[in-house]
């Protein structure tokens, strides 16, 4: 069956931030380029609401990752790392993100869940067999929920063009290699370019 994307599509694109970046990370030693991956999924369709579900720590060493996604017209939502007796920690955001995207279904034509988390399938189907809205998927395919990828009307696979939806460190030539925590808006870049 053909995927039908039209300009008139009004989208909503809902970022699982930590199973992206953990993605990129574990797959590819990568960071992942949100501009790219947001650009490429919405295409010329109306973006109606860009959010990113994201984690804070104690030292805030994330604020300017944070501040490059707003730079991307993409709003964060932000929940602090839960630490517990014993050390064992905690981030998730998964019952936020469905509540968001619930809540925003009657004004979109199309929700864009960016995660491969198989937890999101009951999200999958409640908003496609109950509200009517197309669910596409966009994430990593080799980490990539099977059940996921089966319920959504389109999965847009990033590891098919990784060097699009990538931010890859480089290697200096005699220095060492550029971190791959650095935000987004220096797209790998040495420190003081």
């Amino acid at each position: 069956m053909a995927v039908i994307k039209h300009s008139h599509q009004r989208v909503g694109v809902f970022i699982d931030t930590q199973n992206i970046y953990h993605s990129a990370r574990n797959l590819y030693q990568a960071r992942a380029n949100f501009e790219n991956i947001l650009k490429e999924t919405v295409g010329d369709r109306a973006l109606i609401r860009a959010l990113a579900y994201v984690i804070t720590t104690e030292s805030g060493e994330e604020k300017n990752f944070f501040d490059a996604l707003e730079k991307l017209g993409i709003e964060i939502k932000t929940k602090d790392l839960q630490i517990f007796f014993g050390g064992a920690k905690k981030a998730d955001w998964d019952v936020g993100l469905a509540v968001d995207a619930i809540s925003l279904a009657p004004k979109l034509d199309v929700v864009i869940l960016v995660s491969g988390d198989g937890d999101f399938v009951p999200l999958v189907q409640f908003l496609r067999l109950n509200m009517g809205i197309r669910v596409e998927v966009a994430s990593f395919g080799k980490s990539t929920s099977g059940k996921l990828r089966e319920e959504a009307d389109d999965f847009v696979d990033l590891c098919e063009n990784p060097d699009k939806y990538l931010i890859r460190p480089r290697a200096l030539t005699g220095h060492r290699k550029v971190s791959s925590q650095k935000p987004i808006q220096n797209h790998g870049k040495k420190e003081g370019e």
